[in-house]
């Protein structure tokens, strides 16, 4: 306990009580009945967001660290232990619980589609159920941000994408977990500075309006600047007047010159950025500063981007639209089981219904563009590529974590692959199929006809097309 009886808080959110409570009244329940047979749950998102058309995987590296560094700390134990309805035998059970499981995933920066699992856990059913909520937590938010960052890139391909979104988000982790998401989608780099540390992602970061009125002269506050920075001066022009602001770049640019210090950029962070632009523009090529470039914010979503695509703007620092995903807050992402004790299992609800078994996404490509997706099981042999791939087994990473640029080169590659249609950032008019297979369709008929009642299909054929 720390000063106060405030007791400690494990470090990056792995603390194993940072879950929903319906996980430990489970395990209580499983634990007091011997239920500790292997189940398989999958991670899945149920649909596609308006106006997206397909998702791009992330957050693998974090569910993979949660997992193994699953455990509960001696403080966490003795804080559950004076909770209603765990007793000290229970308690004691659980300060042995290791995650010992298998893991198979789609690699990060992997374009995916509805109802494809992204994740798959096979690991004694008290494991597989108490890592739900963070799983889902981890790999909701980075594939959410990832497939947003994905939008803007897509918006200005040639344009240099930093994220600004730190302050903006909720909460530091989400900031955090943000900048390494758009990094892998193909963003430039972060203000994020932990992000830097942590992951090698490039950071960038010029001034606020701040430092420029706490001087009495825009001139020297550039000037100043400059010289504190003399490899990083990107200068903040608009916090009285842009236009004004970009004659005193000129002016101060062969002074700063002599002394070796070339100024790299202006940033715009307010107004019509577009006519904002093309004036400055026409003021630092006029004044001998071709070579300053143009980077803009101001609450910059990705059409705002593209409309800009254009204007003479270099860059873009893109803050809260990516960080809390402005558009479509939310991916409608679940964790199911799918097999228990060696017999599938499926969910029924109206609405909600899930196909049975461990199952498999096959790709399949025509013209080096992706074709169809089908959803197999796991061992049914079908053409195409096998999308999900071992990443750990008996709890424990198979391999360490790829380097950031060889994700990012996998979005790359998964981008060139999508079919044009799919690219743009509008809702396509046809979307991608993903099919259920023979064996998939026949399993979730086995597995209605021995459900109780003989109660076929209930609930199934709103989401699903049974065959």
């Amino acid at each position: 306990m720390a000063a106060g009886g405030v007791a400690r808080t494990p470090s990056r959110g792995r603390s194993a009580l940072l879950t929903d409570l319906y996980q430990l009244t489970m395990l209580k329940a499983y634990w007091e009945h011997g239920m500790h047979d292997t189940a398989v749950f999958e991670f899945f998102v149920r649909r596609l967001p308006p106006n997206r058309n397909f998702l791009l995987a992330a957050g693998l590296a974090h569910a993979l660290d949660y997992l193994e560094g699953l455990r509960f700390e001696p403080d966490e134990l003795e804080w559950l232990g004076g909770q209603p309805g765990f007793p000290p035998a229970f308690v004691d059970w659980l300060a042995d619980l290791r995650f010992t499981g298998d893991v198979d995933a789609m690699p990060e920066g992997t374009v995916f589609f509805p109802e494809e699992p992204l994740l798959r856990v096979t690991a004694p059913l008290p494991q597989a159920q108490l890592v739900e909520t963070r799983l889902i937590s981890l790999l909701n938010y980075s594939s959410l941000i990832a497939s947003k960052a994905i939008r803007f890139t897509l918006a200005a391909p040639a344009a240099r994408l930093v994220d600004f979104g730190l302050r903006r988000a909720h909460g530091s982790e989400a900031g955090l977990l943000a900048a390494r998401a758009a990094y892998i989608a193909g963003f430039d780099g972060t203000a994020t500075v932990l992000a830097g540390q942590r992951w090698g992602i490039p950071i960038f970061g010029t001034m606020a309006h701040s430092f420029i009125q706490a001087h009495d002269s825009e001139a020297d506050a550039f000037i100043r600047f400059a010289r504190a920075h003399p490899r990083n001066a990107v200068l903040l022009i608009d916090t009285y007047d842009t236009e004004a602001g970009a004659s005193k770049v000129v002016e101060i640019a062969s002074r700063l010159r002599m002394e070796g210090i070339e100024i790299q950029a202006v940033r715009l962070d307010s107004g019509d950025l577009d006519a904002h632009a093309r004036r400055v523009r026409r003021i630092l090529d006029e004044g001998g500063c071709r070579g300053v470039r143009i980077f803009a914010s101001s609450s910059l979503d990705e059409h705002g981007v593209a409309r800009l695509a254009h204007a003479p703007i270099d860059g873009f620092g893109v803050g809260a639209a990516l960080t809390v995903s402005a558009d479509e807050p939310k991916l409608d992402s679940v964790y199911k089981l799918q097999e228990y004790a060696g017999r599938p299992r499926r969910k029924r609800s109206e609405g909600k219904a899930t196909w049975p078994g461990r199952k498999q996404v096959f790709r399949t490509r025509e013209c080096g563009r992706i074709a169809r997706d089908v959803l197999g099981l796991e061992d049914e042999a079908l053409s195409g590529e096998a999308m999900l791939v071992p990443v750990a087994r008996a709890g424990a990473r198979l391999r360490s974590d790829p380097p950031l640029e060889e994700i990012r080169d996998r979005v790359r590659t998964s981008l060139e692959t999508l079919p044009a249609e799919l690219r743009g950032l509008e809702s396509a008019r046809t979307p991608f199929p993903v099919e259920p297979s023979p064996g998939v369709r026949e399993l979730a008929r086995e597995v209605d006809r021995r459900s109780s009642g003989g109660d076929v299909g209930k609930g199934f054929a709103a989401t699903v097309r049974p065959g």
